[in-house]
């Protein structure tokens, strides 16, 4: 996170530069686990939770992914975290964001699902990317929320062989219940949910010049959402003259 003292840095756009610190050494997970509430609240939003990918070893916070599998209605996959919520995140003074927050991913019903696909990252990368971000915040100090972008790498590299996706941005669900956007635990705490929207790196470029809003309306026009495709069309192709 940038340190109070430090000059206030600037994407093109005008919005500010995170940065943060040291990454925290090992430890073990803490916080208030939320599974039952977190898993009932998916259930009642999204259907029947198939399966839960538990963490056999976890650092700072116990990471679960629920897995809510294609149906008539919705064929396609969601996964939602649980654990992130667990220890709040470090949002600034006046900023109008949760604390407490967990992310989705959405696949096609074709993604292959099981143990032995995951040995290929071009079917395991959503699920790691989800891990990752889940920990972020707690491994450096910092927070995410909506907008936020993150590349893969620096310089960014694809997620995977099949796909030149190399960045991500976090934005609310767009096939979802408004309903299920926030989770009150107990009066006393509230978990926000977002969803990874995968990006190229000319779309993590047009994002830093011309903002967030900019990045959502060019990938609207062209019908992205936050259903992962690995070869989809590039919204920031036509911007960078590549087109």
């Amino acid at each position: 996170m940038t340190d109070a003292s430090e000059p206030r840095v600037v994407s093109l756009s005008g919005a500010p530069l995170l940065r943060h610190g040291p990454e925290k050494p090992f430890e073990a997970p803490k916080g208030e686990m939320c599974l039952e509430q977190i898993s009932a609240h998916v259930e009642q939003y999204l259907g029947p939770i198939e399966t839960v990918f538990h963490e056999i070893v976890s650092d700072t916070v116990h990471i679960d992914l629920l897995v809510v599998k294609p149906s008539g209605s919705f064929p396609y996959w969601r996964l939602v975290t649980s654990g992130m919520s667990d220890l709040a995140m470090k949002v600034p003074e006046g900023v109008d964001a949760p604390r407490h927050l967990e992310l989705m991913a959405t696949l096609p019903a074709g993604w292959r699902m099981g143990q032995e696909d995951f040995r290929d990252e071009a079917w395991y990368w959503p699920l790691r990317l989800l891990k990752v971000l889940a920990r972020l915040p707690h491994k450096f100090d910092t927070w995410l929320g909506f907008g936020h972008t993150m590349p893969n790498g620096d310089p960014e590299e694809p997620y995977a062989a099949n796909t030149k996706l190399s960045g991500v941005m976090l934005v609310p669900p767009a096939t979802v219940d408004d309903g299920f956007l926030r989770l009150v635990i107990d009066g006393h705490k509230t978990i926000g949910f977002l969803s990874l929207v995968p990006l190229y790196k000319e779309e993590m470029a047009l994002k830093l010049r011309d903002g967030a809003d900019a990045l959502i309306d060019r990938l609207g026009a062209i019908n992205v959402n936050d259903i992962v495709d690995p070869a989809r069309r590039n919204a920031a192709r036509k911007r960078f003259g590549l087109w």
